[in-house]
């Protein structure tokens, strides 16, 4: 992909609407950002259109119902200005909260549906999996080596500590074990291991 996209610019325009007053865990950051750099990442890949469309949406049926936006409401708006293929790559990237049977399930249990639910993804969803990893955890990292309380990061997050560095080692795992072939692997592998060994590092330095 090269030069201009009116489709990428109209789907930043999109999200950013839908992502409005949202920012990232624990910092001041537009939500936006995130999607965007997830962008990015894709675009560095040489990643087509819908694929890098879909990176950016990839949070919106997840993380932007609100009373004037029923979930239903959201994948009928991103098909309908997107495409089906779009939506498709989004839906297969996005958190469920119920089971096929209808029930609610735990932070854990969703992330279980979600690890099992990428056999069936299509190589488009592997790579805005993998992109959408890449960037969350190069930002816990950065965070992590710009503060003097590392606590004050993890605390961000439910799982804490050993739960969200498992939780990128097992996004890693389960595509390799899908034979998910590429480049972009080898990259979240690289910011899994720092994450890894940045955490124990920073255990053996406060005695933990």
């Amino acid at each position: 992909m090269t030069g201009y996209s009116d489709r990428i610019n109209h789907a930043l325009a999109f999200a950013a609407k839908h992502h409005d007053r949202q920012v990232r865990k624990g910092t001041r950051l537009p939500y936006i950002t995130h999607p965007a750099n997830v962008a990015i990442i894709l675009v560095r890949y040489g990643r087509d259109d819908d694929t890098v469309v879909a990176g950016i949406l990839h949070d919106v049926v997840e993380d932007c119902v609100s009373e004037h936006w029923s979930r239903d409401m959201l994948e009928e708006r991103i098909g309908e200005k997107f495409g089906a293929d779009v939506l498709a790559t989004v839906l297969m990237v996005t958190h469920r909260e119920v089971d096929d049977d209808g029930n609610e399930m735990d932070k854990e249990e969703r992330n279980a549906d979600y690890l099992a639910r990428l056999s069936q993804a299509n190589d488009a969803a592997k790579w805005v999996c993998a992109a959408d990893k890449i960037h969350n955890a190069s930002a816990i990292l950065a965070d992590l080596r710009r503060t003097i309380d590392p606590e004050s990061v993890w605390g961000r997050f439910s799982a804490g500590k050993e739960g969200t560095i498992r939780w990128y080692r097992a996004v890693h795992d389960r595509l390799r074990q899908l034979a998910f072939q590429g480049a972009i692997l080898d990259e979240l592998r690289a910011v899994a291991e720092a994450l890894e060994q940045y955490s124990d590092i920073g255990a053996s330095q406060t005695g933990g």
